[in-house]
């Protein structure tokens, strides 16, 4: 079978933590990236779930922010644990 080159962009960080998870697999980048273009060529899909966690969203993660600061400036609300076990 002829062999094709693929040139990609990834930030330098998540290239190296990929590779690290790969090397703890056994298998290098290109085999992980072999599997998962195989996978998504018999199933025509991509073979995991994509979705955008609410959590993350810009207007979440701005109130985070500024509760955050309130706690560092000493102005914030600091709640006692609930006890979920009754």
């Amino acid at each position: 079978m002829a062999q094709a080159m693929i040139n990609i962009r990834i930030d330098e960080d998540l290239k190296k933590s990929m590779e690290t998870t790969c090397h703890d697999l056994g298998m290098s980048m290109t085999t992980a990236f072999t599997i998962f273009a195989k996978k998504m060529s018999r199933e025509k899909r991509i073979p995991f779930e994509v979705s955008i966690d609410p959590f993350f969203s810009d207007s979440n993660l701005a109130h985070l922010d500024r509760g955050v600061i309130a706690l560092n400036a000493g102005k914030g609300v600091e709640h006692e644990l609930i006890d979920d076990d009754k």
